[in-house]
């Protein structure tokens, strides 16, 4: 029989990195189409604020003119180095959409690699329309364009912070045996995230504690989430 051909990998744009403190870190790498949408948005605020120096400053005649020039330019290259140095990896476009520009290892964008990152978009605009940018993006798994990949950086989905579990109210119950830390934490675990198991497996877990409990494998998971609760104190 000939060998059994490996399973296509599953696509999962998500990219664990390890910082340099240690830290696994789970990123999601935006894609192309959301990058372009905030992208619009930096370039119609862009617009807006060029109209409004040219307007400004050509009342003063050709003095008001070359000084226009000067800040046009200044706000064409520098609109985007300052905010995502300054305002954590994050153009006014991108904070709308839930994005920032950091690091391949997870940290934040410094000076030179906005700078290089930016300074390549004439390179990624070639030959129109953002196509090299665009066709590099797509050839990418983590959808980075030229700029990107010169400067080591990513555009990531800014993580959100995780909602606090919401428990139902639950008579607290002692436990009939004392508890270390590391049992008390693993009991409060179980309380906040068993919304997020199935039923069989609340119980397969809790049933491995059935006979301490001193209860059946079916009464385990409500008596482990009524101990929890007498460990927090409240109902």
């Amino acid at each position: 029989m000939p060998p059994a051909t490996p399973a296509t990998p599953l696509l999962d744009t998500r990219l664990r990195v390890e910082t340099p403190e240690g830290v696994d870190l789970l990123l999601s790498p935006a894609s192309a189409l959301v990058r372009a949408r905030a992208f619009a948005v930096d370039l119609a605020l862009r617009a807006a604020l060029s109209l409004a120096v040219l307007g400004g400053l050509g009342r003063l005649g050709e003095l008001g003119i070359g000084l226009g020039l000067i800040l046009l330019f200044l706000l064409n290259w520098w609109y985007m180095v300052l905010f995502e140095v300054l305002n954590q990896g994050r153009s006014p476009g991108k904070q709308l959409f839930g994005l920032r520009v950091v690091h391949e290892d997870g940290t934040p964008v410094g000076w030179g690699a906005a700078l290089l990152r930016n300074l390549l978009r004439f390179v990624d605009m070639l030959p129109l329309g953002y196509c090299c940018g665009l066709l590099a993006s797509l050839a990418n798994p983590r959808f980075q364009r030229l700029g990107d990949l010169a400067a080591g950086t990513l555009v990531i989905h800014q993580p959100r912070a995780p909602a606090a579990p919401q428990l139902e109210p639950m008579t607290p119950l002692p436990a009939p045996f004392a508890l270390n830390a590391a049992e008390q934490r693993a009991m409060l675990a179980y309380s906040e995230r068993q919304r997020q198991l199935s039923p069989a497996r609340r119980e397969e877990l809790a049933g491995l504690l059935a006979p301490l409990l001193g209860v059946t494998t079916e009464q385990a998971p409500l008596r482990l989430l009524q101990i929890a609760a007498d460990l927090r104190g409240t109902p």
